[in-house]
């Protein structure tokens, strides 16, 4: 039997719970399982001394602890995280997206410029497309994307 120190228990259990409670404030800091592993590990420190340093049940519930810590991780990240649209956009993922032309465009040309969401895209049609028309975005190449009206053009 090895002789054990309660203090020690008592601070694997707070910094288990310090981990969790900092995995809560702040989601996604991958905290979730070194918080649930340091609990399980102080409390078998301080209730059953002997499993945890004497015997390979200890060991064996830490990594038990560990897997399925890890098996609530993941779905409880996808619940919390938020989900959005990639950071950078590419003219490809624009594809199917309804923009304004603000510069006429001219076809077969690039000297049309649409706004799709906050972006401004240079564009190409085989029509041309007045400005203050939605298009649709049918095709994106680069750093130009290829436009179709949605509406009939406005007549000046």
């Amino acid at each position: 039997m090895t002789a054990i120190d309660p203090a020690i228990g008592i601070a694997l259990v707070i910094a288990g719970i310090a981990l969790l409670a900092a995995e809560l404030i702040h989601p996604g800091a991958l905290l979730l399982i070194p918080g649930s592993v340091l609990l399980i590990a102080g409390f078998l420190y301080l209730f059953l001394p002997n499993y945890l340093l004497d015997s390979y049940i200890g060991p064996i519930g830490i990594v038990i602890t560990a897997i399925l810590a890890a098996l609530i991780e993941i779905p409880y990240y996808r619940w919390v995280a938020p989900t959005h649209r990639p950071l950078s956009t590419t003219s490809g993922g624009l594809v199917g997206d309804e923009a304004v032309v603000i510069t006429d465009v001219v076809p077969n040309t690039l000297k049309g410029k649409v706004r799709v969401r906050s972006e401004i895209w240079s564009a190409r049609s085989n029509v041309p497309i007045p400005a203050g028309t939605r298009v649709r975005i049918v095709h994106g190449e680069g750093v130009s994307v290829s436009v179709e009206p949605i509406e009939p053009p406005k007549t000046a």
